[in-house]
């Protein structure tokens, strides 16, 4: 509802029209955890509320890519890596990046260190545990851009295991280092036993080869309605609101996930842990892509030797700031 004619009315001393408020459904690209606090705290907090939305937010698991259920009209937004969006788009599905609270990627491989492992060269030659549904994207990236291949162990090969959505590899020794996330993967192998001190991390971040994560993204078609632009301007501003109080209260943020954990599988201390991690990730992030964050993932994305993520630069179509303008 258009604030100056709240303020209006209350001026008059009357009250609002009691209209509806306006729908969204979000999709997230994982199950109910701190990854997505900012949401949560804006829906707890009474954020959307404010915002004259009504905002039913759909968790993620492994059967669910959110390319598909956006594009079957199951949401209006999702959460999703940018690498997964950019290949959706080149084959046919329009989405646009409207807003980017994560500014920083979580992406680790995650070594033993008594296998010799102390730098990416010693990578060549061993068994690595890599996520695939679009998550594999940035690891293959990355491999080529070191002349690696990934078609099976050799001098200059490695052995691509498809890994499951936990660490078992890793901890039964069936791949010498494994894909994890900052926030989530590493902590259950430390959990599981495992002293910091025997493991390698290698942060993307710090090889140069990081993706853009957990970006907000729409169909292009929906952009060319103003009443949908201006939905999304109130979504985006109600989910960054949500973000920063979650980064200033982490472990208030953390248990407000776990009331809305309706599978109970999380745990109080991982979850905490987990929105500290998270924290470092949203923190310097207005809401607003930048674009040589995006030039920087499309370069990579392109880097991909034979078989590269995307065969083509997406051009600026690929993102907006017609949503996250209105932050400022």
């Amino acid at each position: 509802m258009n604030t100056k004619l709240l303020g209006a009315l209350a001026a008059f001393g009357l009250a609002a029209p009691a209209w509806a408020a306006d729908d969204v459904t979000l999709q997230l690209k994982w199950v109910t955890q701190a990854q997505f606090a900012g949401y949560y705290v804006a829906l707890e907090n009474g954020y959307y509320d404010e915002a004259d939305l009504n905002v039913t937010i759909k968790p993620g698991g492994p059967d669910i890519a959110p390319t598909q259920v956006i594009a079957g009209g199951g949401a209006d937004v999702i959460v999703e890596w940018m690498p997964a969006a950019l290949a959706a788009r080149e084959k046919g599905l329009p989405l646009v990046n409207i807003a980017q609270p994560y500014k920083s990627s979580g992406m680790m491989l995650t070594c033993w260190k008594d296998a010799g492992i102390a730098s990416p060269e010693d990578l060549k030659n061993r068994t690595l545990g890599v996520w695939f549904f679009g998550n594999e994207f940035p690891f293959m990236s990355w491999m080529s851009s070191m002349g690696i291949s990934t078609d099976g162990k050799s001098e200059n090969g490695v052995e691509v295991l498809k890994q499951g959505f936990n660490v078992d590899p890793l901890l039964q020794r069936q791949a010498d280092c494994i894909s994890t996330m900052t926030y989530n993967e590493y902590w259950q192998v430390i959990d599981a036993g495992v002293s910091p001190d025997d493991l390698v991390n290698f942060k993307y971040e710090d090889q140069g080869v990081a993706t853009l994560e957990d970006g907000l993204y729409v169909l292009e078609e929906n952009l060319q309605d103003p009443a949908f632009v201006e939905k999304m301007q109130r979504f985006v501003a109600a989910s960054m609101q949500g973000w920063k109080w979650a980064e200033q209260n982490p472990e208030e943020a953390a248990m407000i996930v776990l009331d809305y954990d309706e599978t109970g599988a999380q745990s109080e201390t991982h979850q905490k842990r987990m929105m500290g991690e998270v924290a470092k990730l949203t923190a310097g992030s207005n809401g607003a892509l930048d674009p040589a964050d995006f030039e920087r993932t499309v370069q990579t994305l392109l880097a991909g030797g034979s078989d590269p993520v995307i065969t083509a630069h997406p051009g600026d179509a690929a993102w907006t700031h017609a949503v996250s303008d209105a932050l400022n």
